[in-house]
């Protein structure tokens, strides 16, 4: 509202505007005023109120259009209740006047109607305030009601309504005048009256008394007749005010009782008064003529089903505690309906009245009832059912011939039992597995009584109790097996009675059609007895003529029914199945012709009905077993079906000849025929079961409770429309002429026919055309010859003129689709042309409409680009027919056309947007709202626009300004509409809007606006507003919900504020309709999540549902993190709602006092709940399915609180960030909410809870398992919760537990189990001893227990139980092996004392395993067989012939595609087990017992024996044989996996199976097995490579090089072997050298050579991690070089695989060695030259370690050194050194080298390779350089190293080597450590330099011959003493310079002895030596003597403190 800033509108602009854009401007300045004006300034209200009021009295009699006046009244009334109330009276009088005046034209109209409007919402808005002015009032509203037309008459009946509601108990004085001249108009001929009577009456009954006493009777006969040829609008209107006024009657509410004395109807008589509607309908009297011809004397069917829902309002009203309570008299009297005679007088009508019947009950008992009320009705419906099967088979059984009354009972009575037992079906199927009470308390005798009704006399209640069978077995599928087995039974005993034939085999086959619905399925040998079954009635149908009809359609029926059950079963019967078929048809033409001419009636129909039986389970095949329809069974299936339709053509001469009873039958066939042919079948419709048996066993279409499908007639006539549709595109183009005459026969027979019969015949003819049309379409075929367009022509467009609308509608779509099809220019052209010129002329609306839809069918086929030219003509066009407002109708049309426009040309339409949006608005504006149609059809346009226009509305331009705000006023308007279609196309407009400007969409609004429909009674409006929900949703949640919260708040306000004013309105409101409370009190303090989560279990509608559950989703993913608790709450409450809650505890209003009062004051209680009492409290506890939605909802929390922050699962850091800020709130602080959520799941009645609850519980272990408890150290904070985890575990082990859930909890102990949370050995035990109960289960072997369910899920339960055993097996021995790799320590691992508990109850390392080791035999044994099927399994479907005939250990063959899934689920863990058993037994363990155990446990002599003929007997193999078959087993199962993982696979699964071949090379065994035969290492390693390439992490990584270092080091010791058993033999040294790879020539063989694929393998691994050790990735261009520190776990590594590389070359001959040496010693040193950098701590990276130890390894190998290759070797050598000395050069470059390890590794070679070196000068100067540096280094550190390296050079055996650098080293050493004197050590470091060179120059004088000893003397001993401190300065001195005096004063002790004369030489060279040392001597000993008077025993102290971390040498 740009141009309106203040409140006032601005007369000026709107000066300036056009005539045409006015209305808009001043409905936009009202939609601003009505927005501004609650939030304005009281006094800025009052000062420009005089002018306000002028402006908008003034607009009253500018004849404002309808949305205009309703805003100008709001507007109004609210101004005066803000602002003073002085002039209002005036006002009132200015609008009373209007009213008054006489002037009725057409153009003063609207002005009345503002006025009009204006009075009601005075009224509403300020009620008594007005009081004295009311009866005037009054007075004046209903006098011009007289003598208004009907759309004034409505306006004033929402006046009075208004006024009334305003007014509330005040207005008493008018209530009779009011209701006297509205209760005539209730029949009024315009529906839009008849709407607004009903409501405003319904307002009136509130206070009114006499309508729910005195006149109780008329209002319903009134009601009635109101709702004879009603429209949608008015039966709701109708049937809530009949259904409420019913209510009151029997309920009054408690204010207006006290008031007056009442006498109240009682429920009988209030009963009463609805059947007489659903059975009489409205009148008593005879009805007009024409109506008597239309229905027939039966009841209206607008009567029926208005009635049906007053029902329904009725019930509502009264509240579920109402109905709980008096259900037994509503059912009884509900089902009396459905048994009297006049509402089944046809079988239609029969048909249509059990509908309505079942819709009250399912309406009522469906939604309104909590889940134990609802058990509760369960039982009562099985007492009326069991009360009417008594009374028939009194009947039946009663011989003495008084039937005549008996019969009619029967008729009556299955309609009563189809309606019970449907309700029965859809209680228990909703119920789910909460219904289990039902079944099992006998004394309800649920299952008898059902089946009892299956051997009543009519089909339909056999049929019915079949489907209440399917129901019960769907939502308790344990029943499933017993049932099949009792009907099975039943149906042998009683094969002569004829109902229990059918009734049986009906049972059985809604049995069988059930299975789909229950994942567990059933056995497979149920297949095989229906398949016996069924052959057995079809052979003998023909011995007895009494039987054979009912046993050849059962037969037929079981074998439809079985081809349900997929191809898995189907398989098996296939060939009998096709030899069946093949014997019901006659083989040749010549069997058929002769058979015309024998049998009887009889015979003919049993014959019929056999084929169509055949007909109808070929159908159900193709339906269901696709994948057996191979060419072959397709070509032996074409003979039948042939046949068939040649025999169809004989049909009309049997019937002739036999009689008109055939033709039922014949239709059957032809059905059936057209149905097989056509394939995709639906069923729906107001049809019924029997209409079609073999509906009870196929699927239910989307969106359907329970199968109806149609009445025969109806369903051929569908069928052969539809069959007509899919082969006429395949049928030749020459014969495409006899279309032609079929179109020419067509109209023929459309002349024929006459009246009624006449369209029926036409609409069946142009359905047929337009399928035929679209098929062509679909398969872009054309309509061939000129001649058969012609004629298609002229019946398409003869029909666009028909005054029928479905035959309108029919003839624009086929010329549509024609146009399509024929696809040329001229035709469209000439199509279009000859529509404009029609529609320029044609006056009548018939054609108007009938062309105008042709234009948009020809844009919508043909599309944009196709009709492009003809765009503006039909645009023009339209539009001018839009704005034709004496014909609702030609607007509706056009409109419609223009949307489908709109929408077909897409961008091509942007130029005509503006004026189609003008025109929208100005309709919009003007048209009356009772013009539903046009209203829904303009919202249709609006919406095609913004879809046109796109995201171009986020644009700011002035066009686009304008077109989006022209959209939003759009939406504004139509969003306010009565109809609730009209809405819902606003919020679908509006969610199109938000979608491309969400900036422009006002959250604000439009969120309360949605929360307020989603409890609307209608389901299109709940769809759009929760559609709308979910998107907005998606992007702005937190917004959503905030919105959604303040209207809670609002509502609070509001309900108090109008308390005041009027105490019984709320009561009123919120007693109205239990949805539609107070708008908005439906959200409370849980906001818009609680009020979804409530919905949930209100609604049925899948859609509805799912995006429900999309909404919750979004908005959870959004908010839960930051609103945690809340959410938690949310699910908690929900969850926390078990099924024994019900709904009566939670709706019992808090007055108890008065209800001790008066008893029969309780039914008023419910609803004087004034307050917020009853509307916080959801009025049905939670369901099962909304439950198992929240306890997902909590997984998903708790893995978005994973993602989010580590805070949520550490307690002190949760409790830290706590205490920093109150309003954080993290996961781990709700731990204990979180477990008791999941044990409540866990432990409920409902499979699918369970299910969910033990996920949770799973998760929840999983996440909390390691987080600390920081108040006891050592502690975790799941320890607490122990027993009820326990508690939880528990039941899911019981007996009758089903298979999946088994499996799961199997998953959560070995979880729990393996969590290392258990710290008690009994709770231990607890948990263990559940899975050693269901272990012995797995035991008892395949055929042993009773089976409820197929096969495989007895597979998926012993797989889980081995899979858990299997975790908790590998988790034990790990424990196991920690503790044997740890130090047994004796102290305690805490530091103070009071600790001592941390250790106490700690479980001790093998107390798991020692658990688990008395199953090992048995455990081993099981695994290894599962292991065996899984091999098996796994392989290609080329080998399937060598699969074991009759299955596996677990598994049998015909369930092998399910089995499959679940031995992939368990296998890994499996071997993993396997490997670790093996390992740990060292293959010692034979398995003669095991294969005897295995035999008994499978029942047959076999064993299950990988590579042996079934037959064989297997204890004869000896111990190796086994083994190496269980070598073969794991590595074929692990390469097999290994080789191409899919990558969904768990990453668990990659790792067990790599641990598992680490565990298993740990054995000596496998290490032989895998080193004998080269090929399998070498497979098994590029197995690994090809493993590496698709899986990244490194934890895989790591494992695969683990393996690798396995299958080296296997080789490496067997090839050791080799040589010492060779050596032994004493051979030539020759032989031995040889052997290893490479031979004599040194080549390595790709895929032969195990060294060369694990240098494959491991340049992969290097060079992902150092990418420039590969020339071919640094010299790419993309590559750029960055050197970057290795991460902790790279490092690891690179490490490991530098390890495995220097293992290599000792897998080599000689010559092998020289081949892959150079690569080897390539990598390390650059390995070592990158990794071995300067770091702080001088840390050796593992890298480094690895690279010197490999070093070391690689340059000591003795055998390289033979004859042959020494020359090779020694260039070998000496290249690395100088490689080695190159990289040690200092660069510029950082980062710095680490000079220790690259003299370490210097120092290797001259120690380890000495004679290579010697005397290569250039090299021996490199290397003194080195050292040179590295003396000189200004790190101590370096020197210290240094100084040791040169130790262990100059200590070399060979002199040769150590001379030289003794030469030139020893002069600088001697240098450092002369200048130590003037320089002491500050440091532990330097002193250690010190140390270490001192060390060197001992060595030098050790070394030194005795006669140069005195030389080298002179230089040591004076530099020692240099060192020696005197007296004075050693007290002042640092640490480190007194530990150097010690230390030279030690080692002056220790030389003086050693070399006596040589030290006393020295000493007596220099005199002031001697006294330095004598004084240092005498000093020492002094401090001693104290130190010795002080302690006893002198410590030692000369070792130096720091020592090399790895020793090289």
């Amino acid at each position: 509202m740009e141009l309106a800033h203040s409140l006032l509108l601005n007369e000026e602009a709107l000066a300036q505007i056009t005539e045409a854009k006015r209305p808009v401007f001043i409905f936009e300045w009202l939609r601003f005023l009505d927005k501004v004006l609650v939030a304005a300034n009281k006094t800025d209200v009052k000062e420009k109120q005089k002018k306000l009021v002028e402006q908008l009295t003034g607009l009253i009699s500018s004849s404002p259009g309808p949305p205009t006046r309703k805003l100008l009244a709001k507007n109004l009334a609210a101004l005066y209740s803000i602002g003073d109330t002085f002039t209002v009276f005036q006002t009132l009088d200015k609008c009373n006047d209007i009213i008054r005046s006489k002037d009725d034209t057409v153009a003063y109209l609207p002005t009345k109607s503002a006025a009009v409007a204006c009075v009601g919402a005075f009224y509403e808005k300020m009620g008594r305030m007005l009081g004295s002015a009311f009866p005037e009032t009054v007075n004046n509203l209903l006098k011009s009601l007289k003598s208004a037309e009907s759309q004034g008459r409505s306006e004033i009946l929402m006046s009075l309504q208004k006024v009334l509601s305003g007014l509330g108990g005040a207005a008493a004085s008018s209530h009779r005048d009011i209701y006297k001249n509205a209760r005539s108009l209730l029949t009024d001929r315009s529906m839009a009256v008849r709407c607004a009577v009903a409501k405003c009456l319904l307002e009136l009954q509130n206070e009114a008394v006499f309508m729910w006493t005195a006149e109780l009777e008329n209002i319903a006969t009134l009601c009635f007749k109101a709702l004879e040829n009603s429209n949608y609008g008015v039966r709701v209107a109708v049937s809530k005010l009949l259904g409420t006024v019913m209510a009151t009657a029997l309920m009054p509410k408690q204010a207006t009782v006290m008031r007056q004395n009442v006498k109240r109807a009682t429920f009988d008589e209030v009963l009463e008064l609805m059947a007489t509607g659903f059975l009489r309908g409205g009148s008593g009297f005879l009805k007009s003529g024409g109506e008597m011809l239309k229905v027939g004397g039966s009841v209206n069917r607008e009567v029926r089903v208005g009635v049906t829902q007053a029902y329904v309002v009725f019930v509502t009203t009264l509240g579920g505690q109402w109905l709980e309570r008096s259900f037994a008299t509503f059912l009884s009297h509900v089902l009396d309906l459905v048994s009297h005679p006049r509402a089944t007088q046809t079988h239609v009508e029969a048909v249509y009245s059990r509908r309505c019947v079942s819709f009250i009950l399912r309406a009522t008992v469906g939604s309104l009832l909590g889940e134990k009320a609802q058990i509760a009705a369960a039982k009562e419906i099985c007492q009326a059912i069991g009360k009417q099967m008594k009374a028939v088979e009194a009947v039946v059984n009663d011989t003495s011939g008084e039937n005549k009354s008996g019969a009619a009972d029967i008729a009556a009575s299955q309609h009563v039992m189809v309606c019970a037992l449907q309700e029965l079906g859809s209680l228990v199927q909703s119920l789910n597995a909460t219904a289990s009470p039902l079944i099992q308390e006998a004394s309800i005798g649920l299952l008898e009584i059902v089946t009892s009704v299956l051997l009543h006399p009519s089909m339909a209640a056999r049929l019915a109790a079949a489907w209440c069978l399917r129901c019960v077995a769907v939502a308790l599928p344990f029943q499933l097996t017993p049932f099949l087995d009792r009907c099975a039974e039943r149906l042998n005993n009683l094969k002569t009675s004829p109902e229990a034939v059918s009734g049986y085999s009906f049972a059985m086959a809604a049995l069988l059609g059930g299975v789909h619905q229950c994942p567990l399925g059933i056995p497979h040998a149920k297949g095989k007895m229906v398949v016996s079954i069924a052959e057995d009635l079809l052979r003998t149908a023909a011995q007895n003529s009494r039987l054979s009809l009912q046993r050849t359609q059962a037969g037929w029926l079981l074998l439809g029914a079985l081809m349900t059950l997929g191809p898995s079963v189907v398989r098996y019967h296939l060939p009998k199945m096709l030899l069946l078929w093949r014997n019901v048809f006659p083989r040749s033409l010549k069997e058929l012709e002769a058979e015309k001419a024998r049998g009887d009636s009889f015979t003919w129909q049993v014959t019929l009905e056999g084929r169509a039986g055949a007909l109808c389970a070929m159908r159900s095949f193709v339906a269901h077993c696709p994948e057996l329809l191979t060419e072959d069974v397709i070509r032996k299936l074409m003979t039948p079906i042939e046949c068939a339709m040649t025999m169809m053509s004989h049909i009309p001469s049997v019937i002739k000849a036999h009689g008109a009873h055939l033709k039922a039958s014949a239709a059957m066939v032809r059905l059936r025929l057209y149905d097989i042919l056509l394939q995709p079948n639906s069923a729906s419709g107001s049809g019924a079961l029997e209409h079609d048996p073999s509906s009870i066993y196929l699927r239910i279409p989307a969106g359907e409770a329970v199968p109806g499908p149609l009445p025969l007639g109806v369903s051929v006539i569908d069928a052969s429309v539809a069959l007509f549709g899919v082969v006429f595109p395949h049928v030749s183009y020459k014969h495409r002429l006899v279309f032609l005459q079929m179109l020419d026969h067509f109209a023929e027979c459309v002349k024929q026919a006459k009246g009624v019969r006449q369209q029926a015949v036409q609409l069946n003819i142009f359905t047929a055309v337009l399928s035929a049309l679209k098929g062509l379409a679909e398969n872009k075929s054309t309509l061939g010859p000129e001649e058969v367009r012609k004629s298609a022509l002229t019946l398409v467009m003869g029909a666009l003129d028909n005054p029928n609308p479905i035959l309108r509608c029919a003839a624009g779509e086929a010329l549509g689709r024609m146009a399509q099809v024929v696809g040329e220019a001229t035709f469209i052209a000439r199509m279009a042309q000859y529509s404009f010129d029609k529609l320029k002329s044609a006056r009548d609306v018939v054609s108007r409409t009938g062309h105008s839809l042709a234009l948009g069918c020809l844009h919508r086929y043909v599309g944009g680009i196709g009709s492009g030219q003809h765009l503006k003509t039909s645009v023009s066009i339209l539009l001018a027919l839009a704005q034709d407002g004496t014909s609702p109708e030609v607007q509706t049309w056009s409109l419609h056309s223009l949307a489908l426009i709109v929408d077909s040309s897409g961008p091509m339409y942007r130029g005509y947007v503006e004026p189609t949006l003008s025109l929208v608005l100005t309709l919009l504006l003007t048209v009356p709202p009772s013009h539903t149609e046009v209203h829904q059809c303009l919202g249709r346009c609006l919406g095609a626009i913004i879809t046109t226009v796109g995201p171009e509305l986020q644009g700011n331009g002035a066009t686009i300004s304008t077109i989006r705000s022209s959209c939003l006023v759009g939406c504004a308007i139509t969003q306010d509409h009565s109809d609730s279609l009209v809405q819902a196309a606003a919020i679908s407009c509006l969610q199109q809007l938000h979608m491309f400007a969400p900036r422009h969409v006002n959250l604000s609004s439009l969120v309360p606006s949605l929360c307020v429909h989603l409890c609307s009674s209608h389901l299109l409006l709940r769809r759009a507003a929760v559609a709308c929900l979910r998107q907005l949703a998606q992007r702005e949640a937190a917004e959503v919900c905030e919105y959604a919260m303040s209207l809670a708040k609002n509502a609070g306000d509001k309900e108090s504020s109008s308390a005041n004013v009027n105490p019984f309105a709320p009561g009123v409101s919120s007693r109205s309709d239990i949805h539609c409370r107070h708008q908005g009190v439906n959200i409370t303090e849980t906001g818009l999540e609680g009020l979804l989560f409530g919905m949930l279990d209100r609604e049925t509608d899948r859609k509805l549902c799912s995006d429900i559950h999309d909404t919750l989703g979004h908005m959870l993913s959004s908010l839960a993190v930051e609103k945690l608790s809340h959410w938690l709450m949310l699910c908690k409450d929900v969850l926390a709602a078990s099924s024994d809650m019900s709904a009566a505890t939670l709706l019992s209003s808090g007055k108890d006092e008065e209800s001790e009062k008066k008893d029969e004051m309780d039914d008023d209680t419910m609803f004087t709940t004034l307050g917020e009492e009853d509307k916080s409290k959801p009025f049905v506890a939670p369901r099962w399915a909304t439950r198992v939605f929240a306890a997902d909802c909590l997984c998903r929390i708790i893995n978005l609180c994973e993602n989010a922050d580590q805070a949520h699962f550490d307690l002190a850091m949760a409790r830290s960030a706590k205490l920093r800020n109150p309003t954080n709130d993290l996961l781990v602080l709700h731990l204990s909410d979180l477990i008791r959520m999941a044990f409540m799941a866990a432990t409920d009645h409902s499979n699918q809870l369970r299910m969910a609850g033990l996920q949770a519980l799973e998760d929840i272990i999983k996440k909390f398992a390691s987080v600390p408890e920081p108040e006891f150290p050592g502690h975790v904070i799941l320890e607490q919760y122990q027993a009820n985890v326990g508690a939880a575990l528990r039941p899911a082990f019981s007996q009758d537990t089903p298979s999946d859930i088994i499996a799961k909890a199997c998953q959560v102990c070995s979880t729990w189990i393996g969590s290392g949370v258990v710290s008690d050995l009994n709770d231990l035990r607890r948990v263990h001893n559940l899975l050693v109960s269901s272990l012995d289960k797995v035991q008892a072997g395949k055929g042993s227990s009773s089976q409820l369910y197929r096969e495989s899920a007895t597979t998926m339960e012993k797989l889980a139980v081995l899979k858990a055993w299997a975790e908790v097996y590998v988790v034990a021995m790990n424990i196991k092996k920690e503790a044997e790799s740890k130090p047994k320590r004796a102290i305690k691992n805490t530091d103070d004392d009071d600790d001592d508990y941390g250790t106490i109850d700690e479980l001790p390392p093998d107390s798991l395993i020692t658990l688990v080791q008395p199953e090992l035999p048995t455990l081993s044994r099981l695994w290894l067989a599962a292991l065996k099927d899984y091999a098996l399994l796994t392989l290609p479907a080329e080998f399937s012939s060598q699969l074991p005939p009759d299955g596996g250990a677990f598994y049998t063959p015909e369930t092998i595609d399910t089995a499959r899934l679940h031995y992939r689920n368990s296998w890994a863990p499996v071997l993993h087990a396997v490997a670790l058993w093996l390992n740990s037994t060292g293959f010692t363990c034979s398995e003669s017992t095991e294969a005897a155990a295995i035999s008994g446990l499978q029942k047959r002599s076999t064993s299950v024996n990988l590579n042996q003929a079934s037959g064989a007997v297997g204890s004869a193999k000896s111990l190796p044989e086994i083994n190496k078959d269980r070598m073969h087993l794991i590595l074929g199962v692990s390469i097999q996996f290994l080789c191409s993982p899919r990558p969904e696979e768990p990453i668990e699964h990659v790792t067990a199976c790599l641990q598992a071949l680490h565990t298993l090379l740990d054995s000596p065994y496998a290490r032989i097995h895998i080193a004998e035969d080269q090929l399998i290492g070498v497979e098994l390693l590029s197995v690994l490579h090809r493993l590496l390439l698709t899986w990244n992490p490194p934890s895989v990584q790591l494992l695969v090089t683990g393996v690798v270092q396995q299958i080296v080091r296997a080789a490496q010791d067997y090839l050791q072997e080799k040589r010492s058993t060779l050596n032994e033999d004493d051979m030539e040294k020759e032989a031995c050298t040889v052997l290893g790879e490479g031979g004599d020539s040194g080549g390595l063989i790709p895929g032969k050579s195990l060294v060369f694929a694990t240098m494959e393998l491991l340049m992969f691994i290097l060079v992902r991690h150092m990418p420039h050790l590969s020339t071919k990735v640094s010299d790419s261009p993309s590559h750029i070089a960055t050197k970057t520190r290795l991460s902790e776990e790279s490092a690891r590594l690179v490490a490991a695989t530098v390890t495995i590389l220097s293992d290599l070359p000792s897998l080599c001959s000689p010559a092998g060695c020289m081949t892959v040496l150079p690569t080897i010693l390539f990598l390390i040193a650059r390995i070592l030259k990158d990794t071995a950098i300067k770091s702080a701590d001088n840390q050796v990276p593992p890298p480094v370690s690895a690279a010197l130890q490999g070093i070391k390894s690689i340059v000591t190998l003795s055998m390289a050194k033979t004859e042959e290759t020494q020359k090779q070797w020694t260039a070998l050598i000496r290249s690395t050194l100088a490689c080695i000395l190159e990289y040690s050069q200092p660069e510029d470059s950082v980062p710095t080298p680490d000079e220790v390890s690259m003299l370490t590794a210097i120092a290797l070679f001259l120690w380890s390779a000495s004679s290579e070196i010697i005397g290569v000068q250039s090299l021996q100067n490199g290397c003194m350089n080195r050292f040179k540096n590295a003396l000189n280094s200004c790190d101590p550190w370096v020197q210290a190293k240094c100084y040791q390296l040169l130790l262990s050079v100059f200590q070399h055996s060979n002199r040769a080597l150590s001379t030289p650098y003794i030469h030139s080293l020893a002069p600088i050493v001697v240098e450092k450590l002369k200048a130590v004197e003037r320089n002491r050590p500050a440091s532990n470091v330097e002193l250690l330099a010190v140390q270490e060179g001192v060390k060197v120059l001992e060595t030098l004088v050790a070394l030194g011959e005795e006669q140069n000893r005195v030389q080298l003397l002179a230089l040591l001993v004076p530099t020692l003493i240099s060192y020696l401190l005197d007296e004075n300065s050693f007290a002042s001195a640092s640490s480190a310079s007194k530990d150097l005096h010690e230390f030279a004063l030690q080692n002056l002790m220790h030389i003086g002895p050693l070399y006596p004369h040589a030290f006393k030489t020295v000493m007596g060279a220099a005199p002031e030596l001697k006294v330095r040392l004598e004084t240092a001597v005498r000093a020492s000993q002094a401090s001693k003597a104290k130190a010795a008077a002080r302690q006893p025993a002198p410590a030692i102290h000369s070792a130096p403190t720091i020592k090399l971390k790895t020793s090289f040498f």
